[in-house]
């Protein structure tokens, strides 16, 4: 969520995305008018059993039972294409209104689009999407137009949106970046060596990407925290003999948007040659807007923050520690076996993000306002300077990607998450755990082309 963004807890359903509950919406108007469960097959008392039935009719009789069920295999397969075409249908109607909101957009007039006026908080498109083509791939899997009891779900529609860009972007890839937990490893945990993600990683990066983590993580130029984090993906790295032309396609972007690092070989401790990361000074990357952030007015809104997530743990009786960092301030469990439920941390995001927007706009006149980032990481709350959005956009600066040549992989689309602000930049995968990431990395590597080293 960036300061820019405003919300209603009350009278918004802000756990919702407009446009896939939409495109629900409109796919489930066939599953309700055509989509009919079938008939049962109900034996009646006075048919006989199929064995007395056969002793009758002779050994060449036909169970009237089965000839029921031939019926409806006859009929089920019509009934399922008919199904299939409709949603397909629709899927190319939406697949055209995207179309014409792309167009508008680049004439400047987005607001003007059929799309923009159905969904007005919908999102930039930096590519087209080929809707039509992921529903077939998403029903070989899921069997939507075969399914007569439970409707194309949320979750369905995202795969599909997920799976269409990555369709439409895999010719003119150039950058792709991940959020750390819950989409490169579990929450609170770190890459393992194991992991079934870092082939596809170098598989990436050899296919001549530029491969980057962007996450909230802040620890400010140390590059031993990061690498405690990626150990695993690391030594894989050094056992793999990578070379350095590979390694400096990989990149760690912490606090959202305020510490840059670069992987390749270095010396440790022990003059050894390993697979590390490197601290890249900030002049040699941000932007003079970034550099210009004042030490004083960035502590100054840290202060303000702190002190209403304090007043938010007292309120509601949290079991929380309030965390300070030099760019971050949040709230944490106050031990592992603490779990805060989803309201109270949306309450605290929301109360934050909220006062934090009073705050600047009080002081207007005499400072510059700086962007902040508020979010519920799932079990805690943190507020950074800086959010994603400029994350993706220094790196697309730094290595010369366009937006339609930029994917964005993480798991907090949310409003209330800190991927969300990336869709005004860059192209999205919105997916919700690492194994649904090696997925759409699997779906990816295809379409990419000949590994070029």
């Amino acid at each position: 969520m960036t300061s820019s963004y405003r919300i209603n807890y009350q009278l918004r359903a802000h756990k919702r995305d407009p446009l896939i509950e939409f495109i629900k919406g409109l796919l489930l108007t066939p599953f309700i008018l055509h989509a009919k469960p079938r008939k049962p097959v109900i034996a009646s008392p006075n048919v006989p059993v199929s064995g007395e039935l056969t002793n009758r009719r002779g050994s060449s009789g036909h169970n009237g039972s089965d000839d029921e069920k031939n019926d409806y295999q006859e009929e089920e397969k019509p009934m399922v294409d008919a199904n299939l075409q409709r949603y397909l249908e629709i899927m190319k109607s939406v697949e055209v209104m995207i179309e014409e909101h792309r167009r508008k957009a680049l004439k400047g007039v987005p607001e003007h689009s059929r799309l923009h006026r159905i969904v007005p908080s919908v999102a930039s498109f930096f590519t087209p999407l080929p809707l039509e083509a992921a529903f077939l791939v998403a029903n070989a899997k899921h069997s939507i137009a075969a399914r007569r009891f439970v409707p194309p779900s949320f979750n369905d529609i995202r795969r599909i949106l997920n799976t269409a860009q990555v369709m439409a972007i895999a010719p003119t890839l150039n950058l792709i970046t991940f959020d750390g937990d819950m989409t490169l490893y579990d929450d609170g945990t770190s890459f393992t060596e194991n992991s079934p993600l870092i082939p596809l990683l170098i598989a990436l990066m050899r296919a001549g990407l530029n491969v980057a983590i962007v996450t909230a993580a802040g620890y400010p130029g140390d590059a031993g925290k990061y690498e405690e984090r990626l150990a695993g993906l690391l030594r894989r790295f050094d056992m793999d003999k990578l070379s350095e032309k590979l390694l400096e396609r990989f990149y760690v972007l912490g606090g959202e948007c305020n510490y840059l690092f670069r992987c390749g070989w270095k010396q440790n401790e022990a003059g050894q040659s390993v697979v590390g990361l490197t601290y890249i000074q900030p002049e040699s990357y941000q932007p003079d807007e970034m550099l210009a952030w004042r030490h004083e007015d960035i502590q100054e809104l840290l202060d303000v923050a702190e002190e209403n997530l304090k007043r938010s743990v007292a309120s509601m009786n949290l079991k929380a520690l309030v965390l300070r960092k030099s760019r971050a301030v949040g709230i944490i469990p106050a031990d592992a076996s603490v779990k805060i439920a989803r309201e109270q941390l949306d309450e605290c995001v929301l109360s934050t993000q909220q006062r934090l927007l009073e705050y600047q706009q009080m002081s207007a006149d005499t400072k510059t306002a700086i962007p902040f980032c508020v979010f519920n990481g799932g079990n805690d709350v943190f507020v950074d300077i800086g959010n994603k959005l400029i994350g993706v956009q220094v790196l697309q600066k730094y290595l010369g990607a366009a937006p339609a040549a930029t994917l964005h992989v993480g798991d907090q689309f949310l409003s209330t998450g800190n991927d969300f602000a990336t869709r005004s930049s860059c192209c999205t995968l919105w997916i919700i755990s690492p194994e649904e990431t090696e997925g759409v990395l699997k779906e990816l590597a295809p379409l990419l082309p000949a590994e070029s080293e």
